[in-house]
């Protein structure tokens, strides 16, 4: 009889089984605990280095607005879920309002997702010989992708909205054993949660919201239900606050911008969409990750040994991740870093399919070399990633360009600059220049000043009538000529691939 449960007769499956529900878990999570260290040791240093993404700048200047008494939606348009930036005001107030509390806060979260998803493994995966084996293949899997490590520890909500979601799934399998119905309101709260720090994973909620009832085991479903909407409900009570007094900011920053305006001046945004749609099947990492993870669900359908629950749990985590999956295929446009959210799912899933490969390619029972080749497999094309954004821009790069801001800016100058300028040198924005995408928006100015947006145009006629006497940008040079900042300064410094212009030019007679 072969060992580890996993290709033996019927019987002998389920009574590895039955034995492994009696071990220790304390040394397998031990061992796991020292490989999440290890990869949030990398997403840390990664984190103060060279992590950077453009879109970080709005929302670490909306968290620097609210500390400083602004509200989203009614003192400044910004066209997101508003948990993420209150999150973000919460440690910034603590730590300092810097990128790297930001960073470091995000790799904290992300981290900790790996490790809740790979400890699902530890505490439920049938098969006892094989489940710290599985658990650092996920771990594997999710900490060493080189989309989790590149936005996974940055000043975006990707970390904190992973880390919510595995909370949720880990609750709701939790929820379905107990009758106390405090479980389900648990995992209401994280699934809302999660919904309110970013609009992208609102497929989740619905799933949960299903599952939990339908494969209940103790307590009554229908308080089960209502515990989970009441929880769900819980994490929006900051977005009916701000409402109740402004509906029209509020549902234009959450609807009509998603729906209307996210694809002003964005005239090939469908052959983008294709082209992130189908880039899987050119990059090793997430085509691996795919293969593993149906690999893995078709070991799950074939083994009838497991007991239906346990086949219900890991199939929660193939209908998470499809729901999710499609509606960041259904955004318009889409992009490569926000399937980042299936990605521990996934992971679960591929950790499966590794112990179905390795058990009958390898041995049945000695994981050790197949982890090795699998580490080795996502260790390589994450460090070619790695690499490759060494010489982008970076946050120092950027603080830079704050320097010379600083330098160049007379005491009350006002600044019109980019969102990180803004939030690096700690100078006010002007109206209309919180959320610079919005800047593009056609509107009609009676329309556009409730809810804090004025036009480019606009902003090049002031500065032309003098009212800022610094522009910092990282506009590429045609858009800097379009709106003539050269003509209109008389002194300008170039830092990477941005632009300092001071000194306002004498006005033409």
């Amino acid at each position: 009889m072969q060992h580890g449960g996993s290709i033996c007769p019927e019987g002998n499956r389920v009574q590895a089984y039955d034995a492994g529900r009696t071990e220790s878990r304390r040394g397998p999570l031990l061992m796991l605990c020292a490989v999440a260290a290890l990869l949030f040791a990398i997403l840390l240093v990664y984190s103060r280095t060279i992590a950077f993404a453009w879109d970080e700048g709005f929302h670490l200047l909306a968290a620097q607005l609210i500390l400083a008494g602004k509200r989203p939606y009614l003192d400044f348009c910004y066209p997101q879920a508003p948990l993420y930036a209150y999150w973000n005001a919460l440690w910034m107030g603590l730590f300092g309002d810097t990128w790297r509390v930001a960073h470091a806060v995000s790799a904290v979260v992300t981290a900790g997702a790996i490790l809740l998803a790979a400890e699902f493994l530890v505490a439920r995966f049938p098969v006892a010989g094989w489940r710290l084996a599985c658990a650092v293949a996920a771990a594997l899997a999710a900490g060493l992708n080189a989309t989790v490590v590149g936005y996974g520890a940055i000043g975006q909500a990707y970390g904190l909205c992973l880390f919510l979601l595995v909370a949720a799934f880990r609750v709701s399998v939790a929820a379905v054993e107990r009758a106390s119905p405090l479980w389900s309101a648990a995992a209401g709260f994280f699934a809302g949660a999660a919904v309110g720090s970013s609009l992208l994973t609102a497929a989740a909620a619905p799933v949960l919201l299903v599952w939990i009832p339908l494969h209940n085991r103790a307590g009554n479903r229908g308080a089960k239900l209502a515990a989970y909407l009441a929880g769900a409900a819980v994490p929006f009570l900051p977005l009916l606050w701000l409402f109740a007094r402004s509906p029209h900011a509020v549902f234009f920053n959450l609807v009509l911008y998603q729906l209307r305006y996210r694809r002003v001046n964005w005239e090939d945004a469908t052959a983008h969409d294709l082209a992130v749609l189908t880039s899987w099947l050119v990059s090793s990492q997430p085509l691996l990750l795919a293969l593993l993870a149906a690999l893995g669900l078709r070991f799950i359908a074939r083994m009838s040994g497991w007991d239906r629950a346990k086949r219900a749990e890991f199939y929660l985590c193939a209908w998470l991740a499809l729901a999710i999956g499609a509606e960041l295929c259904a955004t318009h446009p889409t992009f490569e870093r926000y399937f980042i959210l299936v990605t521990p799912f996934l992971a679960i899933l591929a950790a499966v399919g590794f112990h179905a490969a390795a058990s009958r390619l390898y041995h049945p029972v000695r994981p050790m070399v197949p982890l090795a080749a699998l580490a080795l497999l996502l260790t390589v094309p994450l460090a070619k990633s790695v690499y490759q954004e060494t010489a982008a821009l970076s946050w120092r790069d950027l603080e830079a360009v704050a320097r010379k801001i600083e330098e160049v800016t007379p005491p009350g100058g006002i600044l019109w600059g980019d969102e990180h300028f803004h939030f690096l040198t700690r100078r006010p924005p002007p109206e209309g220049v919180e959320f610079s995408y919005a800047q593009v928006i056609d509107m009609p100015a009676a329309q556009a000043a409730p809810l804090h947006i004025v036009n480019l145009d606009e902003l090049v006629r002031q500065a032309t009538a003098g009212a800022f006497a610094t522009v910092a940008t990282c506009e590429a040079e045609p858009e800097i000529q379009q709106m003539g900042l050269a003509q209109l300064y008389l002194h300008q410094a170039k830092i990477k691939s941005c632009t300092v212009f001071w000194d306002r030019a004498p006005a033409r007679q």
